[in-house]
């Protein structure tokens, strides 16, 4: 039996100012639901996703899902820790085009559950992945099984208002990371945390990887795979990209009134401001078919973050496809962590 999950990604914003335009369409209004938690978001009035992920539903199932407390404000993460073991993850994909527009299928085969291997008992260190916005722990569910099986002892995360994870707001990075400092606190409790730790995100969860490094001492090796640079403008990619017939003026509205919903200066918004205030090293992910945070854009944050940091750039990938892209990426990403984990931020002591 398999399961096939779509891949909404940023189509559930897209469904938000859907709803906006067709109801009060004003700034302010599109500002908050911009800010309102994606699994509240109705889910039949999305369309079509381009990515579907086709694996099978034991998938998840072999590792229980544990809660964390985070705030404020007041939150229950979800959360799911992946052992190494000889997961043998494969990877397969298809391609058509439908109503004329591209779709893709990821396939995923695993053994589950899985023999143990040489580093069940002593993993190489923990690896938080982080999911893009309105996705789940789904979504990096394939990359655990593949970090897992080279030794690392995974962390998949439902952010807040994500997934099974609670939240009435999401605050773009501003309030996560506090969050995922919380969760390293609570697992190091519970004695399930081995130095070093790393992070991998995607899309959104790149961004808050990048944040959570730029914040958090006890954050070693980074993998940031298709990060925004600056969040107005791939919120405008996103209106180009799939519902280019919305007014642009009402798009740009709610924007200009995000920044006073959350409470902050507009650029505390943008990857460009934490990079270059705080520029740590990262492995940068791009693609050149990625139309909505475009390689020259993650290309832009290569150069802000610290020196020796390093960018990939995948042809043909798309920012659905980017991140399944294994062949490309798995031996970068997993030399990029072995290598950077002895780094001095790398500590899993607080400074």
């Amino acid at each position: 039996m398999v399961t096939r999950t779509p891949l909404w990604r940023l189509w559930r914003l897209l469904a938000v100012l859907l709803l906006a335009y067709g109801s009060a369409g004003c700034g302010a209004y599109v500002a908050r639901r911009m800010v309102q938690a994606p699994n509240t978001y109705p889910q039949w009035f999305a369309p079509a996703a381009p990515v579907l992920l086709a694996y099978s539903p034991k998938f998840l199932t072999n590792f229980p899902k544990q809660f964390a407390a985070v705030g404020p404000p007041s939150a229950q993460l979800c959360y799911r820790v992946v052992e190494p073991a000889a997961y043998d993850l494969t990877v397969a994909a298809t391609n058509w085009t439908e109503h004329g527009h591209p779709r893709t299928e990821f396939f995923f085969n695993a053994n589950l559950p899985a023999p143990t291997n040489q580093w069940t008992l002593q993993p190489r260190g923990t690896v938080f992945l982080l999911h893009g916005y309105a996705l789940a722990q789904f979504s990096m569910a394939p990359w655990a099984l593949r970090l897992a099986q080279a030794g690392w002892r995974c962390v998949l995360v439902d952010l807040r208002g994500h997934g099974k994870s609670t939240g009435d707001r999401i605050y773009y990075g501003l309030k996560e990371v506090h969050d995922l400092s919380q969760l390293l606190d609570q697992l190091g409790q519970n004695g399930q945390l081995q130095a070093p730790v790393a992070v991998v995100g995607e899309s959104y969860g790149a961004v808050l990887a990048l944040r959570w490094q730029a914040a958090e001492p006890r954050v070693g090796p980074v993998v940031a795979i298709a990060p925004y640079a600056v969040l107005s403008n791939t919120v405008m990619n996103l209106r180009q990209e799939y519902a280019s017939w919305l007014p642009a003026s009402l798009i740009r509205a709610g924007v200009r009134q995000l920044p006073a919903v959350l409470n902050v200066p507009a650029d505390e918004l943008d990857t460009t401001t934490v990079l270059a205030r705080s520029p740590h090293r990262a492995l940068f992910v791009a693609g050149t078919n990625d139309k909505i945070a475009p390689a020259p854009d993650v290309a832009q944050l290569q150069a802000l973050a610290g020196a020796g940091s390093r960018l990939i750039v995948v042809p043909e990938a798309t920012h659905e496809t980017l991140t399944y892209y294994f062949q490309d990426l798995a031996s970068p990403v997993l030399n990029w962590l072995a290598s950077e984990s002895t780094s001095p931020a790398a500590v899993l002591e607080k400074q």
